[in-house]
């Protein structure tokens, strides 16, 4: 076989190479994506269901309530204009408390309740997501309990 075929085989069987590390990085990143969402475009009707999403805004003064089992925690999502009841079933960060920034990751219920896998809670009362350039500004400035 000619060098010239060779450098072509082997052109070609790299190029699949490529294609098909490609194709498996885009499946992967498919299942983690996540759209942001407020509490305001979810009642809003920009969700669905059983949609993979991270619910941010902050944590309503007094709703915070832990239940009997000692690891499920439900509270009150808001940015000003709309709220969304939360559950989450685990140990919150430190950070996490009323009048607190969160971003929290999971799926919609169908009776309305955002059933959170993971809670972040923000360590700068003073950065807000461009999303919610539009929440008061007493809700942005509230200070923690």
């Amino acid at each position: 076989m000619k060098a010239k075929h060779q450098r072509l085989i082997l052109a070609a069987v790299a190029l699949c190479g490529v294609g098909g590390a490609g194709v498996l990085a885009a499946s992967a990143l498919r299942d983690e994506a996540a759209y942001f969402r407020t509490p305001a475009e979810v009642q809003a009707g920009k969700t669905e269901v059983g949609e993979a999403m991270r619910l941010g805004g902050m944590v309503a003064a007094g709703s915070i309530r832990h239940q009997p089992d000692g690891v499920t925690i439900r509270f009150v999502a808001t940015d000003g204009k709309a709220s969304i009841p939360v559950e989450y079933k685990g140990i919150v960060p430190d950070l996490f408390a009323e009048n607190a920034g969160m971003v929290a990751d999971g799926r919609m219920r169908a009776d309305g309740t955002f059933v959170a896998d993971r809670i972040l809670a923000k360590h700068d009362e003073r950065y807000m997501p461009p999303q919610m350039g539009d929440m008061p500004k007493a809700m942005k400035a509230a200070p923690k309990a």
